[in-house]
């Protein structure tokens, strides 16, 4: 008798690779990655074949790729030696990045008190706050939460959250000036930039109450320092959309 081949269901092939149960569930709907077979109850089941696929696909995100460039190399049929080359190869590239990055903040972390270079300081500053952005999300959300975050990122993709950014960049000014003009909260334009803010929210939190509760308190907890350093929201804009928000009824 031969050895059979083996099967994972969805739940232990996510535990095993490290995913949620939920991103390979998006995988499948948007035909990316599709199980081979399913139980007589429904239930996925995926087999070797799916295994090399999946890591053909993780393998191409990983180089930066969009999900919707992914699914047209893969649709493709991308040649498994090809691309572990390419992931190789990229997995090369950012340890030369990261020893040579490495071997530059020890230099400067080893000079920086006697040294008066500009660029030295700029450089640990930003090492700063990275580390103190990092620090600060991990306190507000927990790990199921960072990885809902994670798969809102993936299902959104690239070019929805580049258009969000946008869309804050453009609405936070204009909040602004309503309110240096005088602007009342039952004013429509008012109203009307209450429901974008309230939308564009709703596109971070999904709707769970949780997430959204932990980026109020976030916020709340460290307004001054995100204003300082991400310009805004500042906690009179916050009020203002609150109260034009509540004057739609």
């Amino acid at each position: 008798m031969g050895v059979a081949e083996p099967m994972w269901k969805v739940g232990e092939l996510a535990a095993q690779v490290g995913l949620t149960v939920r991103t390979l569930h998006h995988y499948d709907d948007i035909g990316l990655v599709r199980p081979s077979e399913r139980t007589s109850s429904g239930h996925r089941l995926y087999r070797t074949a799916d295994v090399e696929r999946l890591y053909q696909v993780l393998a191409l995100r990983q180089l930066g790729l969009g999900l919707e460039t992914v699914i047209e190399l893969v649709a493709g049929s991308a040649a498994m030696p090809q691309v572990l080359a390419a992931h190789r190869d990229f997995l090369a590239a950012q340890l030369d990045a990261t020893r040579e990055l490495y071997d530059r903040v020890a230099t400067l972390a080893a000079t920086a008190e006697n040294r008066t270079d500009t660029s030295a300081d700029s450089f640990l500053e930003l090492i700063r706050r990275v580390v103190m952005v990092d620090e600060t999300v991990k306190k507000y959300f927990s790990d199921t939460q960072l990885a809902q975050l994670a798969e809102r990122r993936e299902e959104l993709g690239d070019e929805q959250i580049a258009a969000t950014e946008a869309a804050w960049a453009e609405l936070i000014p204009r909040v602004n000036a309503a309110m240096d003009a005088g602007m009342e909260p039952t004013d429509p334009r008012a109203q009307e930039m209450a429901a974008q803010w309230m939308g564009l929210l709703e596109g971070f939190h999904g709707g769970d109450e949780g997430l959204r509760d932990s980026l109020y308190r976030m916020h709340t907890e460290n307004s001054q320092r995100i204003v300082q350093e991400f310009c805004g929201p500042t906690p009179e804009q916050i009020a203002f959309i609150t109260a034009a928000n509540a004057a739609r009824g």
